[in-house]
């Protein structure tokens, strides 16, 4: 399979596995990247998500030219047909570390922005070179690389569709550390894991909380944060947190 979903604990892998070919995307592998992402979101006793290149050379580089690419272009299907793969509207509440080593290329930069913290290594390599063949990069990225970094930043990754190092992604706000390649997977499943081991309640709210709150007005923000924390305030996680602080304050006086 070039899509690998492995679970270690509480903790999701999901790997795009086709390092002979830089991790380019076929049309099956879009179809199973996503549904290895539903069935990670689906699975209660996942947290957490890791999601990965196979080998040294590339994250992804994106679409595969020789396949993906000349059938969205011939027409004979809707580039929504992987939205799946791109976390369009598919309520993906879990938190996801992605780890890039290499070439993060056209879809590959794509699928990265569809993370919430990312690890860079300082071999790593972003582009989004759609204009230079006539097309733009509409997996994701026109909506959200305006919304998650400053407008200037964002507009010249996408206008210019020149190569960027880890540091300038760094900068622009996309990335948010840069390590040695032989330690950004490890780095990656140390903050997974750490997450993991947190409320998953508390966890998938806010991410929830982030993905949906930004375009409300003030005062219908301010009203679903209050309903979104009432719902935690109330939950199972909670009664466990609150019972076990109790605990500890209750030991510490003896």
């Amino acid at each position: 399979m070039a899509i690998e979903l492995t679970k270690d604990g509480n903790v999701a892998t999901i790997r795009i596995a086709r390092p002979d070919k830089l991790n380019a995307l076929s049309l099956q592998m879009y179809e199973d990247l996503g549904k290895a992402f539903a069935e990670a979101r689906d699975d209660d006793t996942v947290h957490a998500v890791v999601l990965t290149g196979a080998g040294t050379r590339a994250f992804c580089v994106g679409a595969d030219l020789t396949e993906s690419i000349p059938a969205l272009a011939s027409g004979r299907f809707d580039i929504s047909a992987w939205d799946p793969a791109h976390l369009k509207g598919q309520r993906f509440h879990k938190p996801l570390v992605c780890a890039v080593r290499g070439l993060c290329i056209g879809g590959g930069f794509e699928i990265m922005l569809a993370s919430d913290i990312r690890i860079a290594s300082s071999d790593a390599v972003f582009q989004l070179p759609e204009p230079v063949h006539g097309f733009v990069p509409a997996g994701g990225t026109l909506v959200r690389l305006v919304r998650q970094i400053g407008y200037a930043h964002a507009m010249e990754i996408m206008l210019t569709a020149r190569r960027f190092s880890p540091d300038e992604m760094v900068r622009f706000g996309v990335v948010n550390q840069v390590v040695a390649p032989e330690v950004v997977e490890t780095r990656a499943h140390e903050i997974a894991d750490g997450i993991a081991a947190l409320s998953p309640t508390a966890i998938q709210t806010i991410k929830e909380a982030a993905l949906t709150l930004q375009d409300a007005s003030w005062d219908e923000a301010f009203a679903r944060e209050a309903a979104l924390g009432q719902r935690t305030f109330t939950s199972e996680d909670a009664r466990r947190g609150l019972a076990a602080f109790a605990s500890r304050a209750e030991r510490g006086k003896h």
